[in-house]
Parts: C-alpha cells; structure tokens; sequence
C-alpha cells in the first residue's frame, strides 16, 4: 500500500459494487423525461451556463485543485466537425463530471448520467444545462434517450460514458465491463475515444489527494462490416484493452487501496 493511502476499501463484487456516497435517493427516470430540450431559449441558457460560466470555472478547478493534465489532444483534431463518443474508467465523483469538458474543448460534451443526478427536482434541469443525458428507467423510456443521443450526434457533440458505471474513488485499476453501451457508437456509426485518467503523487502539499492525469486514445471506429453484436463488442474490446494498458503505468499513483473481501465460508 502507498505509503500516504488514508484507506483501504473492500468489495464483493466488482462489477456492482458502488463506492459513490452522495447519499441521494436515486427515482427512476420516466419515459416522458425531456432527455434533450431543443427550445432556442433553452440553448442560450446552455450555452451561458456550460461555455460561459462552468468551463472557466472547473478548468480553474482541474488545474488549481487536482493539478490536471491532459495527454493527447491532438488526436481530436482530425474529429473536428463530427460527433463521437468518449469512454473512461471512473474514479472521481467531481473531476468525472469535468473532465470530458476540459479534454475535447472547444467542443461540448454531455455525460450519460445514473438516475440519481436529476432525482433532485431543483437540480435537474442544471445537471441538462451542464450537459447530463440520464438513462431511463423503463423499456419505453429508450426511444426518446436514443433520440435525446442521436440529436448530439446531429449537433457534432460529444457524448461521454464511464461503461464501469459505478465510482470507485482514486481506483488505479480497471474494472470489468459488458459491451452493452456501445451499441450507441454501432447505431450512430461514430468514433470512439477512450481516456484514462491516472494520479501523481505531489511534489508539494503531499498531505492533499494526488494529481489528476487524463490520457486520450487514438479514435476508434465501428466495423460496418460485422453484424451490430460483434461491431459492439470489438469496440468494448479495444478501449478495454487501451484502458488496461495505461492504468498499468508504474507511477499511478495509489491513495486508496481496494481489497476484495475473502468470501465467507460456512462451517
């Protein structure tokens, strides 16, 4: 264990088990749900409220709070003017939020958001205006969450999954995932970048969380040429892959440390 790690944490099970806290009551999402509101009013608010006042302020936050620095950019030149899909291991209850924001500006970026970041009635319409596409909570609730993820595709926006799901806070490993979120980039036929961000150790005020890095992969594309379940999971396979790869880097740095719980044997 890091010799400045303030805990360890226990899991069962990795692909379920959620390390959040934000001690919100998640309700549903309901199939009437405006997934994306298209008024013109609404897009001078959005563009006030993201462009004007929330990317100045967390890239003022990534950069004084957590240091952050992102690997990479350049290969978003050549998605400029089109719409795609980022991927990333999620590690941070706040920085997760900002990050896509800061790694593909100048352009837009929403997150697909669990249901508890708009199960709070005065909250939820800020989460739509920052950029928050949550999942529905029923079958009937899909089409208009395509719709709402196929309009950004449409407005050359960028559209952000953590596939992990669940926040596992300062986790330097990556978790397993199911290939089901990337039927979206298999239905839009769009780019996918992954990113994976890594932590440093501070060189000064070491008492404090590390530092952030987030590093961007190469695009890459659905095959037209497979059937759409194997398209989806060759996507899943190559970002997964990426994933592994660069949280293996030696220096990430390990603040907490997760343990799986021995399972219990009966006598």
């Amino acid at each position: 264990m890091s010799k400045l790690a303030k805990k360890i944490i226990y899991y069962k099970d990795a692909l379920n088990d959620d390390f959040a806290d934000n001690g919100i009551e998640a309700k549903p999402v309901p199939a009437d749900f405006p997934f994306a509101i298209r008024n013109p009013f609404w897009r001078v608010l959005e563009f006030i409220l993201y462009r004007l006042i929330a990317t100045p302020a967390v890239w003022l936050i990534g950069k004084i709070g957590f240091g952050l620095r992102i690997k990479n950019r350049k290969v978003l030149r050549q998605l400029r003017g089109r719409g795609f899909f980022l991927y990333g291991n999620h590690t941070q209850n706040m920085m997760d939020a900002y990050t896509p924001t800061l790694a593909v500006f100048p352009s837009h970026a929403h997150i697909v958001v669990g249901p508890a970041a708009v199960s709070v009635p005065f909250l939820r319409r800020f989460v739509q205006l920052l950029g928050g596409i949550p999942l529905p909570g029923s079958v009937k609730g899909y089409r208009p969450f395509l719709e709402a993820v196929h309009y950004r595709m449409e407005q050359k926006r960028v559209v952000t999954i953590y596939p992990e799901a669940h926040i596992w806070p300062w986790y330097t490993g990556i978790r397993p995932f199911p290939d089901g979120s990337f039927a979206y980039p298999v239905r839009e036929d769009a780019p996918v970048v992954a990113f994976v961000t890594t932590y440093r150790e501070r060189r000064v005020f070491k008492k404090l969380w590390p530092c952030l890095t987030v590093t961007l992969s190469e695009p890459f594309y659905p095959d037209k040429t497979l059937p759409a379940h194997e398209a989806k999971k060759r996507l899943r396979d190559e970002v997964y892959d990426f994933m592994c790869k660069t949280a293996a880097t030696p220096d990430n740095y390990v603040y907490y440390e997760y343990r799986q719980e021995a399972p219990k044997v009966e006598v």
